[in-house]
């Protein structure tokens, strides 16, 4: 198997759905104005002008609410193509409404420059503009320097800095760069802290969002120091604004990994622990589980990841064979996997054996389809269809190695 095929691409799933689409439009369309005379135009313009009047006809011929639903049920990238084919329909596909009901799907990841410095943002195609501004212009008009930690499904957790700022001290920050909306999250304090001192965010903070509920998100901490396991664990909520403290049911001798090994799904935070296991809570604290993974050659600790609706757990034995291993976990409740696919990674990136000290990661599963994004983190960075058994070439010029997945989400 020989990686390139389907260079210059754009990567799509061979059978994604779109939920249906729901409301009213709340922004109203008018009909573009009449065309000018022609008779002064070139035979050129007039031909140009002749189509961009059945372009207009075209949108204008049915009528405004069938236009409107039609388009709502548009994913977002097609409605971006769209914005090209004429005035009217550039100001059709920009409306607000119709985006915030444009079903979505994976656009791309944010990552870091070469020098590990600037946020940038590559399209899943590889091509065109980023999706969104990379540079969260939004949030540079309050702060100097801004983090990217996590980035689950629409929104980002950041860590942002401004002149004020003394030492370590910081902003965690919530944004949507879809819609430049942010949040501020509030210093916590403990019931049991002795000084009634606000508590320093300085540990891993896990944030949960999901498109099915897109007007509010949830923050996880588990407090304790670094490397050592948690007795409690605060959960923010942007619907109260507040902070509550539950105690951890994990048990003993659990200490998480951190960021980014975190999954938010079906209303459940999903964190990956040095013994090899899952720990889960929902977002009220009453549901507590630890799931132990599939062991594999090697003593890598996997990462996990969702896709159509089920959790998922990887493993690169590096060690040994570079093989792949992909699972899915079948019940909570038995803690069940089944072994989706397994596959060698030098087969992948066109090598034969792996040299001195070369180390491959899958950094990312696709949502909606069985697509996994994988990198050597030297040099090149490719895609792998499990259905087609395709590799894609994505980069080769170190620009991108690794990769924050990025859903957009225009909802408010």
């Amino acid at each position: 198997m020989q990686p390139g095929e389907g260079r210059g691409k754009e990567l799509v799933c061979t059978d994604q759905g779109h939920p249906p689409a729901t409301g009213h439009r709340d922004t109203p369309f008018h009909s573009p104005p009449p065309s000018s005379p022609a008779h002064d135009l070139s035979p050129s313009e007039n031909k140009l002008e002749e189509e961009e009047e059945e372009d207009e006809q075209t949108a204008t011929s049915l009528p405004e609410d069938a236009l409107v639903e039609i388009l709502a049920r548009v994913p977002y990238r097609s409605l971006c193509r769209f914005k090209c084919v004429s005035k009217p329909w550039l100001a059709l596909c920009s409306a607000t409404d119709i985006r915030r009901r444009s079903p979505q799907t994976l656009s791309g990841f944010f990552h870091l420059d070469i020098a590990g410095h600037t946020l940038k943002f590559r399209n899943l195609s590889g091509r065109g503009p980023p999706m969104v501004d990379p540079s969260l212009r939004f949030l540079h008009e309050s702060y100097d320097r801004i983090q990217v930690e996590q980035c689950c499904s629409s929104l980002l957790l950041c860590q942002c800095w401004n002149s004020s700022s003394e030492g370590n001290n910081c902003d965690y920050v919530v944004c949507n760069p879809a819609t430049d909306k942010w949040t501020v999250l509030p210093l916590i304090v403990l019931p049991d802290q002795e000084d009634g001192q606000p508590y320093n965010l300085n540990q891993s903070v896990f944030l949960g969002f999901d498109t099915i509920a897109p007007s509010r998100f949830v923050v996880f901490v588990p407090v304790g120091r670094y490397g050592e396991e948690s007795a409690e664990v605060a959960i923010y909520s942007s619907e109260t604004g507040r902070w509550t403290s539950v105690q951890s049911e994990w048990g003993n001798n659990t200490v998480l990994v951190g960021n980014p090994e975190c999954v938010f799904l079906n209303g459940t935070m999903h964190l990956t622990t040095y013994d090899f296991s899952v720990a889960t809570v929902d977002t009220k604290g009453k549901i507590w589980r630890k799931i132990e993974i599939p062991r594999s050659p090697g003593y890598t600790i996997a990462s996990i990841g969702h896709s159509q609706g089920r959790l998922c757990a990887w493993r690169i034995d590096d060690d040994h064979d570079c093989q792949l291993y992909v699972w899915v976990l079948e019940d909570y409740d038995s803690g069940k996997w089944t072994l989706k696919h397994t596959v060698n990674v030098l087969e992948l990136f066109g090598r034969h054996c792996r040299k001195g000290t070369e180390s491959y990661t899958m950094f990312a599963i696709h949502p909606e389809c069985n697509l996994f994004f994988l990198t050597d983190g030297e040099e090149m960075t490719v895609s792998y269809d499990m259905d087609s058994q395709k590799v894609q070439v994505i980069s080769t010029s170190k620009e991108f190695l690794y990769g924050l997945p990025y859903t957009p989400c225009f909802a408010e």
